[in-house]
């Protein structure tokens, strides 16, 4: 493992790799402001070209979910090229940008560009025109440092409607390496592992061991689908995954109800949660970032969260805790369920 988890991005090579662990893809895409509304409330007209984008004024104003210290690094990833070019970027970070972005765009009040953290969200505008098809120059882009798998997931029906911008990695359990010497446990090779690190965490500290926090404003409940993501990938493959996304299977089939009660082994067990927050019925109010605050004081010894969640942790409103092997919180990827198919 690296000594940071894996984030991908378009900086001189091109990406091929099919993951079978999830990822959350962050693709960016232009969007037209919607038109005066019908009779029958219906979407605008189709946008032919780039100037129904918005006004050549030299503003662009970008609409996207991420805030808080990433929302100023990310800010400032951009600041030289926007001062080199004399451009004004307005940015504006929201927890409601899921639901949000639909509204403003039937409104007549969508961003220049938005930053899309769902594919299911941008093909929805998309098909009801309200994001721009990707410019020439920005299609090209994409061909050459992306693969069609990563364009894949920023196109509709065969068109292109944005740019993939980063991704980071579902999957990751973080913990405390001081923790797990101290306790003589060692990271898990398997699944049935991991469970019996979870009983002897709980039967050494007599706490429980796991935290966890599904809120996310509007989008609440998204850390519980990583969990039963990561099972259903582990447990019947990536071809009953793909079917599960796509709505061939429905969350009835024995495979999806064999991973959400997997999951609720340990996310509806009191003995296993919530470490430093509550008891189970904890785990839908307390807002996901607030998890990085106690496993960074060692309140929590295991939590699941995205490799994204690094920033969070090292965070000062969260503790500001170390992140790297010999540091206060280190993350290995959930195992696998079969020991012979080797690391997710």
């Amino acid at each position: 493992m690296s000594s940071t988890p894996l984030r991908s991005s378009a900086h001189g090579k091109k990406l091929h790799r099919r993951f079978t662990a999830p990822i959350v893809f962050f693709t960016i895409a232009g969007l037209a402001l919607a038109g005066c509304s019908s009779s029958g409330g219906g979407a605008p007209a189709a946008n032919k070209g780039p100037g129904n984008a918005g006004k050549a004024d030299g503003v662009v104003t970008i609409y996207g979910t991420i805030v808080d210290t990433e929302s100023e690094l990310l800010q400032k990833s951009w600041a030289d090229w926007e001062k080199k070019n004399k451009i004004t970027i307005k940015y504006e970070g929201s927890k409601e940008f899921e639901t949000q972005i639909s509204v403003r765009a039937q409104g007549g009040n969508a961003p220049d560009i938005a930053i899309f953290p769902q594919p299911g969200l941008l093909k929805d505008l998309a098909s009801r025109n309200y994001i721009q098809p990707e410019p020439a120059a920005a299609a090209a882009n994409v061909k050459k440092y992306w693969s069609k798998d990563w364009a894949g997931y920023a196109s509709s029906d065969g068109t292109l409607y944005a740019s993939p911008l980063m991704a980071s990695v579902k999957g990751f359990i973080w913990y405390s390496p001081a923790k797990f010497k101290e306790w003589g446990v060692e990271v898990p090779k398997t699944y049935a592992e991991l469970l019996t690190l979870t009983k002897t965490i709980q039967e050494k500290t007599g706490k429980a061991p796991w935290c966890a926090g599904f809120g996310s404003d509007a989008a609440t409940g998204w850390p519980g689908t990583d969990w039963v993501e990561d099972l259903l990938l582990r447990q019947s493959g990536p071809e009953t995954y793909d079917k599960w996304v796509t709505h061939k299977i429905p969350f009835t089939d024995p495979a999806v109800k064999k991973a959400f009660d997997s999951v609720g082994e340990i996310l509806k067990n009191p003995a296993y949660v919530n470490a430093g927050l509550g008891d189970v019925k904890s785990i839908n109010a307390t807002p996901f970032g607030d998890i990085a605050r106690v496993v960074g004081n060692g309140s929590c010894a295991m939590t699941h969260q995205a490799s994204f969640f690094d920033g969070f942790i090292q965070d000062p409103k969260n503790g500001n805790a170390t992140v790297g092997p010999d540091k206060q919180v280190w993350a290995f990827i959930t195992p696998p369920t079969d020991a012979s198919a080797g690391p997710a």
